[in-house]
Formats: C-alpha cells, structure tokens, sequence
C-alpha cells in the first residue's frame, strides 16, 4: 500500500529482503538546510499542469526524459535482479515515476506543493499495474521483463508509492536506505540554494545508482529571445519574470556550473541530453511542425547530437558516483 506523509514518520517502502537497510555514508537526519527561497507552485499547479504538460512541449520533455532513463533503469534492474528504488526529487506532477511505479519499481515521491502532489497521486491510483518492461534500444519499443514485484492483475502504480510533501531538505528526517536512482528534474533553477542540493544526493544515491538531473538552460532564454527580437528584455540587467504566474525561473544555473558541481563531488557524467533543441525556436509553424509526432522524432533525434543538444530549452544529465561500491 502506498504510504502518504506530510513531514510525520514513514515505513520504509519494500521488505528488508529486497532492498539494503543498513548502508554507509547515509546523511545526518537532524542535519537541513533552509528552505525559505525555494519556490512553491502551490495556488497555480493547474497553470502549471496546461502550462507545461497541456501541449506538443510537454509531449518533446516525456519522450526524451523517458528514452534516456527507461535503458538505465531495465539494465540496473536485471543486473541487480529486483525492481530498483527510486527518489524522485521536486517530482511536481511525477509522470514519470507512476510509469515507473506501474512496471514494478518502489518509487518514493516528493515536492513540496500538496497541491502538485495531490494532482499526481490521483493520476497514480488511475495507472493500473503493468508487467515489467525491457529496454529494446529505441526508446519506443519495450519487451516483457522477467524482473516483477508482484501481481499486475490488481491494484495501481499507487500502491508501489510513497508522498512526501515537504521541502527536499526535510526529506533527511523519514528516508531510509540509499536509492538507485534520484530523479531531480526541473528543480534546481527554482532553489534558493541550488548548489546545497549535490550533498542530498551524495548522501542518498547509492554507489551503483545513477543520478537523473535535469536543469533550464540560461542560453536558451537569450537565444530565443534573440529570434524573436525582445532585445530590450535582453539590454535589461534587471529583468525578472513574474513568479507569481511566470514558469520562467529566475535563477537558472548555467551547464558550466553544474558540470563543476558534478567534478566536484565525484560525478561521472554519462549521458547528456537536450529537451527541446529546436521546437520553441520556430516562430513560424510550417512544414513538419504542423505534425506532432514527427517534431517528436526529430526533437528524440537532434537531443543527442552537439552542437544542437546544448541549444535545448533544458539540459538532462544521467551521472554516476565514481566511489566503490560496497555491496549491492
């Protein structure tokens, strides 16, 4: 059964017999940090909802977030011979991590709007329980797996999921055990204190996992804006978006930056990826943009290739810990 919590103590989410209880280097629960500058999108997560997901750009951020995890995920999962553990971090409306839950793995959930939460988790008890899936290479075609954690035939992604509703630097005080995987997408360029967040995920993410970070990329903002000739936005150093309805952040990080962070605390990056490298640049809908699924195929296509992937709207980067593994 899935497990709801807003800050109170929680059960660990699976049996001791399929996941590590007692692992090194877990992070003081009394240690937080301050939350007070992170943004809340409780009061317009129906905005936000039609903002981002209602159209062809939420469609182009799904398919290539999906296509760069789902081969991560099947591959950890027959290797390690169980469904993984994830940590999805800011999850918003957590798409992703019901589709992950529906297929078998235990996925803990957090952001801290109720609001985006209680959206996802009625979208969660509507996701029935489907057999678990292997990685065929294309992103789009899958094949059974024989990895499960229990009966398809009844219940929902819901049941394989635990809700945290509270700021990520709360979380320390109720998880329990590492995770193979943290999911932060769309997170950090909404902290008040972005760079704090790499001590979270050293602390979490076990020696084999994966990190799955997704960020806003500063250059898109001033090369859209070149295009479509807002150059006295761009002429103005005080610029700010409205935050009470804007989904434009305010303090996006630069990829530089975040590659440094990575360097700093040990990160191999293995994967980058650009989430709509060409989409929200063309002014004129003509051609192939009147067709969805064929922007789709090509956004999956060009993400992958420099120089077009750093033009993307948001940058996506699989990293790995480079420190031994203890035991898996």
């Amino acid at each position: 059964m899935a497990v709801l919590l807003t800050l109170m103590e929680v059960n660990p989410m699976a049996d001791s017999q399929s996941f590590e209880d007692s692992i090194n280097h877990l992070p003081d629960p009394n240690q937080t940090i301050e939350p007070s500058l992170d943004r809340n999108f409780d009061g317009i997560a129906e905005h936000f909802e039609k903002k981002v997901y209602g159209g062809l750009k939420g469609a182009i951020r799904l398919a290539v977030l999906q296509r760069d995890l789902m081969e991560q995920i099947e591959q950890m999962s027959v290797k390690l011979n169980r469904p993984l553990k994830i940590l999805d971090v800011g999850a918003g409306l957590a798409q992703l991590s019901i589709q992950w839950a529906q297929r078998g793995h235990q996925v803990w959930v957090n952001d801290i709007s109720d609001d985006m939460l209680t959206k996802a988790q009625a979208a969660a008890k509507q996701a029935p329980l489907l057999p678990p899936t292997l990685y065929t290479g294309d992103g789009l075609n899958i094949e059974q797996s024989p990895v499960s954690s229990g009966d398809t035939n009844h219940g929902s992604a819901f049941d394989n999921m635990t809700w945290s509703t509270c700021p990520y630097q709360s979380l320390n005080e109720h998880l329990k055990g590492q995770f193979d995987l943290i999911m932060c997408h769309a997170l950090l360029e909404w902290l008040g204190e972005p760079e704090a967040i790499m001590d979270f995920f050293d602390g979490w993410l076990s020696a084999h996992g994966v990190l799955s970070l997704c960020f806003y990329n500063p250059v898109s903002f001033d090369y859209r804006n070149l295009i479509m000739g807002n150059f006295n936005l761009l002429n103005n150093p005080d610029f700010t978006s409205d935050n009470k309805k804007s989904l434009t952040p305010n303090n996006p990080v630069a990829k530089e930056v975040v590659t440094n962070w990575l360097a700093a605390h040990h990160y191999e990056v293995i994967k980058v990826s650009g989430l709509r490298v060409f989409h929200d640049y063309a002014p004129l809908k003509r051609g192939g943009h009147n067709h969805p699924e064929e922007v789709i195929k090509m956004e999956l296509r060009y993400s992958k290739l420099a120089p077009y992937k750093w033009m993307g709207r948001y940058l996506h980067y699989l990293a790995k810990p480079l420190r031994p593994v203890s035991s898996i």
